[in-house]
């Protein structure tokens, strides 16, 4: 069986990360390819139910999702990391345990990212309600070699994930 290849999609909260993953899964999906969607939020419920987002707790989830996805992709299924991960020590970690493995960056302006803020973490944090906040309060280390940079401020996202397909195409993993 031919392991499955991984794709972080990294960026500011509101970057565009979600927006992007749902247009690369259609586009995979015409190809005959249904990769599993490993979306930080949503693990964050199973693993800390009451999230702090201290360092010592995104090291967990984010060590965490990296072993989830070895493990699937070792079984033959893609995944599609939609995480923030601040750390690059965290989508390296996932590099170096995934053979198959590309890392795309949503580059978005904090000011747009603000603008947008979909699940209304920035608004929080202007009140004092969250103080963890990646690119505001705590540190977000862009990738230093991504395989591909979206633009999340003006780039079609349908055309975006296209570009993440042929990338996919080039590394021989599709």
């Amino acid at each position: 069986m031919e392991p499955g290849f991984a794709i972080w999609i990294t960026g500011l909260p509101a970057s565009g990360k979600s927006t992007l993953t749902k247009a690369l899964v259609r586009e995979l999906s015409c190809r005959e390819t249904a990769p599993e969607v490993l979306e930080s939020d949503a693990l964050r419920q199973i693993l800390t139910p009451h999230p702090t987002y201290s360092e010592g707790e995104r090291e967990i989830l984010y060590g965490a999702m990296a072993y989830v996805g070895e493990l699937l992709t070792k079984h033959g299924i893609s995944v599609i990391f939609d995480a923030t991960a601040n750390r690059r020590v965290y989508r390296d970690r996932a590099r170096q345990r995934i053979t198959r493995f590309i890392e795309v960056f949503v580059e978005c302006p904090l000011n747009i990212c603000m603008a947008r803020d979909p699940k209304g973490i920035y608004r929080k944090a202007e009140v004092g309600e969250a103080t963890m906040i990646p690119g505001l309060q705590a540190a977000y280390e862009p990738p230093e070699n991504p395989e591909v940079v979206v633009s999340g401020e003006w780039e079609d996202p349908a055309r975006a994930a296209r570009r993440v397909v042929e990338k996919l195409r080039e590394q021989g993993y599709l």
